[in-house]
């Protein structure tokens, strides 16, 4: 069985591993099962969050990571061109396409926004413009917040709502819950026997697109009081460890 695992509230919190989710990882393969790391954090690098992986204690292989910046990526055509904003992750995911990365004030074909920690109000005004302009409007995805030891901070959607408003048009979104990278997903490894997450919006959404098992993990951003009853997760645990010995249980049976 496929395990698709949510990175960012599920095995970590910016980088830092959730208590119990390495070993909870390790009991998955043990048991024999496969894992696939699926996050809407276009920031880093493919290799950097694999590396960040390792280094929190999991086993973790390049191919075994998908991100919603490939995601985006997957949506233009090789050959063209985009403005990237937001971390490395966007223009490896572009340049990986076939797709040449240009300043946004350069009449780019595609405008491709991410998670952006460090902002500059002028390129975000070169990218209104160029959205203005007819440049196609693709967000890696639209989470509203990023959650990390020292609770949310804004997400992605924070950047999107800006340049939404600044340019007038809604973006073509790419990542969880949407098709690009569902396909993605389907594509690499096949059907998914569980998707496990922290978020309802996305993760919970992404499960019932892809037809798996919804597992809602308590360490992200949903709260012990916001488990919907209607429909409700297949399984809920108080973090990734809790969750893993209750679908190895059979819960899911």
């Amino acid at each position: 069985m496929l395990w698709v695992l949510d990175l960012d509230g599920v095995v970590w919190l910016a980088g830092r591993p959730i208590p119990g989710s390495p070993e909870a990882v390790a009991r998955i393969r043990d048991a024999g099962h496969r894992v696939a790391f699926v996050t809407n954090n276009a920031g880093p690098t493919i290799g950097e969050h694999a590396d960040a992986l390792r280094r929190a204690g999991v086993d973790a292989r390049p191919d075994e990571v998908v991100s919603s910046a490939q995601a985006a990526a997957s949506l233009l055509e090789p050959g063209t061109t985009a403005a990237a904003v937001g971390g490395p992750g966007v223009s490896e995911a572009l340049a990986e396409r076939g797709v040449a990365v240009v300043h946004p004030g350069s009449g780019p074909d595609a405008v491709v926004v991410g998670r952006a920690p460090v902002l500059d109000y002028d390129e975000l005004a070169a990218a209104s413009s160029a959205i203005r302009g007819g440049a196609r409007f693709v967000a890696t995805n639209t989470d509203a917040t990023f959650p990390t030891p020292d609770g949310l901070l804004p997400g992605a959607g924070a950047v999107i709502a800006f340049l939404t408003v600044s340019s007038g048009v809604q973006p073509t979104v790419a990542g969880k819950p949407h098709q690009a990278v569902a396909d993605l997903v389907r594509d690499r490894f096949g059907p998914v026997g569980i998707m496990v997450g922290d978020r309802l919006d996305t993760d919970g959404r992404f499960a019932a697109l892809i037809a798996a098992p919804f597992g809602l993990v308590l360490t992200g951003v949903t709260r012990p009081d916001e488990v919907p009853t209607d429909p409700a997760p297949a399984v809920v645990g108080d973090d990734l460890s809790a969750l893993t010995d209750a679908v190895l249980a059979g819960c899911l049976q």
